[in-house]
């Protein structure tokens, strides 16, 4: 029997809780092949992001992963983290052991192009992260997107936002930046907050992972506690510590795309100063509106919009990779 080889991919992100659940979960996947990891300022500074990267590899299994440090703040915009969410350290305060060897000796949009065009078949590149190295990568190097087979970022929101009542955290940290991915040129798939908040780990997992003594699958326990399903709490409740898969569900869809409903949709990014500066405009009529009656129809890039996701498909497929079951 002959099987499909490992899908490549690349993962740009600011290190994190819930992007350490993503790389735990792409490295043990039997089905993609983790070529480079990237790293940029977001969840906390871009050295903390780069700490824990190191340090979330090393506990998977997979320290020979290169790592480069990228953008340390974003194109315009000051630079903002979310250590609220994600602790002083980005990773929950854990308390994890310092990385035993250091990045890669070059930058990260020169890893990310040299990655790129070097591999023999095309790449998913997955953005869980503000999008200043991509912009910057797309920017310099256009030349990149022939051998590029889809993004498929963790960001923006159809309806409701969480950095804004309408921008999600990764878009609203750098517009700019997000405006650039969505003129890429090539197949784009946002699974935004519409999903993202959707898929649930039960606190029941969540328990059986922190008892294990194997030390990926630990940590994935350990995060999981750090990332509660209801914030407010519930006691007494056993879903209490159910805690949100996060960006891992973004390269769970790269694993497993059955599971993630899109629909193929306009979107751009509000960059006006305001209240939906970082907004991501999705286009949901039926029809043109009088907008485009009267002026003109706008060009706006078409964009695979999650809306709606299979949750116990992919927490079924999150556990049992982590645990070392492997992929579906």
């Amino acid at each position: 029997m002959t099987t499909d080889p490992p899908l490549p991919v690349i993962i740009d992100c600011d290190t994190g809780v819930d992007d350490a659940l993503a790389l735990l979960f792409a490295v043990r996947h039997p089905g993609l092949d983790l070529r480079a990891v990237t790293c940029v300022a977001g969840n906390t500074d871009v050295d903390g992001v780069v700490r824990n990267t190191l340090t979330v590899l090393e506990r998977a299994g997979a320290p020979d992963v290169p790592v480069a440090r990228g953008a340390e703040r974003p194109l315009i915009e000051p630079p903002r983290s979310a250590r609220h969410v994600h602790g002083h350290d980005g990773m929950g305060d854990l308390g994890l052991p310092a990385p035993t060897r250091a990045p890669a000796d070059t930058d990260a949009v020169t890893l990310l192009r040299r990655t790129i065009l070097a591999s023999p078949r095309p790449v998913t590149l997955v953005p869980t992260a503000p999008l200043t190295n991509i912009a910057l990568l797309l920017r310099t190097h256009p030349e990149v997107t022939r051998n590029i087979e889809r993004i498929v970022f963790m960001g923006g929101a159809a309806v409701t936002g969480n950095a804004t009542p309408v921008a999600e955290f990764n878009v609203w940290h750098d517009p700019e930046a997000a405006a650039v991915l969505l003129t890429a040129g090539v197949p784009i798939t946002m699974y935004g907050l519409d999903v993202f908040q959707r898929v649930v780990v039960p606190g029941a997992d969540v328990r059986r992972l922190r008892a294990s003594t194997e030390p990926g699958a630990r940590l994935a326990g350990d995060l999981l506690a750090h990332r509660p399903a209801t914030p407010a709490g519930r006691p007494g409740d056993p879903d209490e510590d159910a805690g949100g898969l996060g960006d891992a569900g973004a390269v769970c869809a790269v694993a497993d795309p059955r599971g993630l409903v899109t629909h193929r949709l306009p979107v751009e990014v509000s960059l006006a100063p305001g209240p939906t500066r970082g907004m991501t405009v999705v286009d949901r009529r039926p029809r043109p509106g009088e907008s485009e009656l009267h002026e003109g129809i706008r060009p706006q890039p078409l964009v695979d919009v999650g809306w709606d996701v299979d949750v116990a498909r992919y927490v079924k497929l999150y556990l049992s990779t982590v645990e070392g079951a492997g992929g579906t």
